[in-house]
């Protein structure tokens, strides 16, 4: 009885399933390759200029420490290439790249939807807040003060020299002589033929006590009027010389505030000027005009701006 009991008992129990191997990894096909091949993992590296971390995660099968499934399928071709190797058993155990979704099923059908007229709809202050529009308004105008700025100096100097030319010039008082001096010499007139026929005496022909006599005055010189402009030298004397080629504004201002030369020179004319150190020169054409400064040449093309000379003479 309990031989049988044993017989059911053997025929009862379920028989093992046999062992499938498992396919090899392509890493572990790639590390038997190098090896049968006698090549060390870093020699690789070197000969392939890859870093050995990242053949050591292709052959431990660590795929997640690399890049992508693109860099991992040519990583793994390029060993095969070196090694010599079909590289076909290797790529079909590779992942395959990743075949790209459609946004539309991830974000599901209630995503809202911006149309063409909506993006212009923005507000211009979204406009301007672009980075790359601040940067091209910057750079306008910076370009805008570049270009006008200049002009506009240029042009109030043009102005200040128009109003200089409508003030009206006065002419320069001429001293007349004093009448009584030409009754004197008419009066010595006619009586010198008398004097000259008459047989009397000398003291006949003098002027009674009672006849008025002429008293020539002397001239008076006209004074200059406190705080008028001293007039410019007009010859080539002087610490600073001016010469016009063509009419050119100049003023001269020395250390005292006194304005020693403020108007128009024609083309032709020499004019010096002298006054307390520093003066300070204004010269409207630089082009037409030549500088002495103590008798040297002085050059006015190193402090020219605009054809404007602006220095001072210490």
């Amino acid at each position: 009885m309990s031989e049988m009991e044993t017989q059911t008992e053997a025929v009862v129990e379920p028989m093992a399933p046999a062992e499938v191997p498992q396919p090899k990894s392509a890493g572990t096909l790639l590390r038997e390759a190098r090896e049968a091949a006698g090549l060390h993992i870093a020699a690789m590296a070197v000969s392939m200029k890859v870093p050995v971390k990242k053949l050591e995660a292709l052959e431990a099968d660590q795929l997640d420490l690399l890049p992508d499934a693109v860099f991992v399928r040519a990583l793994a071709s390029s060993v095969c290439r070196s090694l010599k190797i079909d590289p076909q058993p290797i790529l079909e155990r590779l992942p395959l790249t990743a075949a790209p979704r459609l946004h539309a099923a991830e974000m599901g059908i209630n995503t809202p939807f911006h149309s063409h007229q909506d993006r212009q709809g923005e507000s211009a202050f979204t406009q301007i807040s672009k980075p790359l529009v601040l940067a091209a308004l910057t750079l306008l105008v910076a370009a805008l003060v570049l270009i006008f700025f200049p002009t506009a100096e240029q042009t109030a100097l043009v102005s200040e020299v128009t109003a200089e030319r409508t003030l009206p010039t006065l002419p320069a008082p001429v001293p007349l002589p004093a009448e009584p001096v030409k009754l004197a010499d008419e009066d010595v007139a006619k009586q010198a033929p008398a004097a000259a026929g008459a047989s009397v005496p000398a003291a006949a022909t003098a002027p009674s006590a009672g006849q008025p006599v002429a008293v020539v005055a002397p001239p008076v010189l006209a004074n200059p009027a406190p705080g008028a402009t001293p007039p410019a030298v007009t010859s080539g004397s002087g610490v600073v010389v001016f010469k016009l080629r063509g009419d050119s504004w100049v003023e001269v201002v020395d250390a005292k505030g006194v304005v020693q030369l403020r108007r128009i020179l024609a083309m032709g004319e020499t004019v010096g000027v002298s006054g307390a150190l520093p003066l300070a020169v204004v010269v409207g054409r630089a082009d037409v005009t030549e500088i002495q400064v103590r008798g040297k040449a002085f050059d006015l093309a190193a402090v020219s701006k605009e054809n404007v000379a602006r220095f001072e003479v210490k």
